[in-house]
C-alpha cells in the first residue's frame, strides 16, 4: 500500500528494489557490447538516453514532489509534451547518472551537487529507437528551477503520491503502422502525462512500490 505522503526515508528504504548505482558504471562496456552485437546481426543499435526522476520535498512538508517539464512547441520531436528532465547520453558522459544530471542542469538549472542519486530503473526501450535509463534522485531543499527557453516551456511539479496511485493510471493505445501501441497516461490538472514518460512512471510504481 502506498502511503499518502512518501518521504525521502521511504525512497531510501526502497533502494533495494531499484537497480544499484554501481550498474551505471558498467554502462560503457554494455554499450560497446550492444554495438558489436548489432553489427553482427545487421540491426540498428538503440541510442542511449537518460532521464531524472527528481524528487524534491513539498512546500507544505508533506512528502515529495516529482520535477517535470513541458517541452517547447518548436522542437523537432516531442514538442509541447510533458516529460522528465533528460536527454541523449553523450560520449563524454561516464554513465546514465552523469547524463541525467547534466541534462537536468541544462534544462532546468538543477545543480548536480543538489541531487543524491539513489538508484535506477530497468532501461526502457522506446518505439523511436532509444534505450532510456531512468535515474531516481533526491533533491536537497527546494532549489529555484528555471526553464531553458530553447528546450523547456515550463517547469512544474506533481505530488509523488499522485504519481504512485495506480487509480490515476489510465491504460490507452493508438494505432501505428507497426501495430497497436499501448501506454499509460495520467491527467494532473491541465498536464497530460503519457507515452514514454507515462510508461516510465508506471514502471517506477511497479518496480519499486507495488
Amino acid at each position: 500500500m502506498i502511503p499518502d505522503a512518501v518521504g525521502p526515508a521511504d525512497i531510501l528504504a526502497k533502494a533495494g528494489r531499484m537497480r544499484p548505482l554501481a550498474t551505471a558504471g558498467a554502462f560503457r562496456d554494455m554499450r560497446q557490447e550492444q554495438l558489436a552485437a548489432s553489427l553482427v546481426a545487421g540491426a540498428q543499435p538503440l541510442r542511449d538516453a537518460a532521464v531524472l526522476i527528481g524528487l524534491v520535498g513539498r512546500q507544505d512538508g508533506t512528502g515529495l514532489d516529482l520535477v517535470m517539464i513541458r517541452r517547447t512547441d518548436g522542437l523537432r520531436v516531442h514538442s509541447g509534451e510533458v516529460a522528465l528532465p533528460g536527454g541523449k547520453i553523450e560520449p563524454e558522459d561516464a554513465s546514465p547518472v552523469e547524463a541525467a544530471l547534466r541534462e537536468a542542469e541544462e534544462e532546468v538549472g538543477l545543480a548536480p551537487s543538489a541531487v543524491k542519486p539513489v538508484g535506477l530503473l530497468a532501461p526502457y526501450p522506446t518505439p523511436s529507437g532509444f534505450r532510456v535509463f531512468p535515474v531516481i534522485g533526491l533533491v536537497a531543499g527546494r532549489p529555484a528551477l528555471t526553464a531553458n527557453p530553447d528546450e523547456v516551456a515550463e517547469v512544474f511539479s506533481v505530488p509523488l503520491a499522485f504519481v504512485l496511485n495506480p487509480g490515476n493510471h489510465r491504460e490507452e493505445f493508438f494505432e501505428h503502422a507497426s501495430g497497436r501501441r499501448h501506454y499509460f497516461s495520467m491527467q494532473y490538472g491541465r498536464h497530460r502525462i503519457w507515452g514514454v514518460t507515462g510508461n516510465i512512471l508506471r514502471r517506477f510504481y511497479e518496480e519499486v512500490f507495488r
